[in-house]
């Protein structure tokens, strides 16, 4: 059982990573709210097609125009999800009915399955609540979390971390890297749900100047819909303005601190590969985001700006699970 155990993990990573990158093609090409309800689609297990059921959907949502191309991109998200939820149900029983000796840390496995519950709930409020952004951001993050669980369950089963001393520094330097990166993915993610990706369309400059007009006070409440301010007014550009400059600093903060623990862990000959696959993402999300910008947010460089997140949260994962094993290794 513990081999097929393995593999079903290192296939649920692969599968949570589609997860990921399908949710945010559903999102970047405003399909998110393509079916009205959950979990369903206009009172369906899958996308009214018959005439019946269109006609069944109509008199349910009176007023409302079925986009099929939306719903299907909607649903097919769901299916994912949902398949992905099961699986990692199917990995705790598997997990617990594993000799002691051979099972995977139940810590995380036992946090993935409540990860993946509250996820569907988010889904769920995503919908609900007209993609409110806190829900949708809350919702990226979410994924990216039950991901970076995933890559280090799947590391656990296949190679076990050595017990022996290793550098604190470089320890707390790999955590700082993965918590910026976290945080730069929620602020991009509060940027896209808030449609707020182009409100600087040119680089390295935002409206021509360093410092444009900002409206922080509304930027970053929490509480409010789509496109509104707290009080219910409308969200003003120079609003969206101070949300995608900030994410610009957060990347410039990311790249100096990710650029440091590079420069630190490469000196490990076990660590080299990791750091250098960790600089190659990063120089790469970091050349993606500009050419969002130049390019006025093309759907295809935008979805390779999400799924490089995802692999940049990947292989810092790896780095930290990694570093525990330096001791084993010469420095260069």
């Amino acid at each position: 059982m513990a081999k097929h155990l393995r593999q079903l993990i290192w296939l649920t990573t692969l599968l949570a990573l589609a997860v990921i990158v399908v949710g945010a093609y559903v999102r970047l090409s405003d399909a998110g709210l393509g079916c009205p309800d959950w979990p369903g689609c206009y009172g369906h297990l899958g996308v009214p097609v018959s005439p019946e059921q269109i006609q069944k959907a109509q008199a349910l949502y009176p007023g409302q125009t079925i986009e099929h191309p939306k719903a299907a991109k909607e649903m097919l998200h769901r299916y994912l999800a949902g398949g992905l939820g099961l699986i990692i149900l199917l990995i705790n029983i598997f997990a617990f009915k594993t000799v002691p000796t051979m099972r995977p840390p139940m810590a995380v496995t036992l946090a993935l399955l409540v990860l993946v519950i509250f996820q569907a709930l988010l889904g769920m409020w995503t919908v609900t609540l007209l993609l409110k952004p806190v829900i949708v951001t809350a919702h990226l993050l979410g994924g990216m979390a039950i991901l970076a669980l995933l890559v280090w369950l799947s590391l656990s089963v296949y190679a076990p971390r050595p017990r022996v001393a290793n550098s604190s520094t470089l320890s707390r330097l790999t955590t700082l890297g993965l918590l910026m990166v976290f945080l730069q993915i929620a602020l991009g993610g509060w940027v896209s749900s808030n449609y707020a990706a182009l409100a600087c369309t040119d680089f390295p400059l935002c409206q021509g100047r360093w410092l444009p007009p900002m409206d922080f006070s509304h930027a970053f409440q929490l509480t409010r819909e789509l496109g509104k301010t707290a009080d219910g007014g409308s969200l003003s550009r120079e609003a969206l303005t101070a949300l995608h400059w900030t994410h610009r600093v957060g990347a410039l903060l990311t790249v100096v601190v990710v650029g440091a623990l590079v420069w630190r862990a490469a000196r490990y000959s076990l660590l080299r590969g990791t750091a250098f696959l960790v600089l190659g993402l990063l120089l790469t999300q970091v050349t993606l985001g500009i050419a969002n910008v130049w390019f006025s947010l093309p759907l295809s460089v935008a979805l390779l700006h999400n799924a490089g997140a995802a692999l940049l949260l990947s292989a810092l994962t790896m780095l930290k699970f990694k570093v525990g094993s330096i001791a084993t290794g010469p420095r260069s």
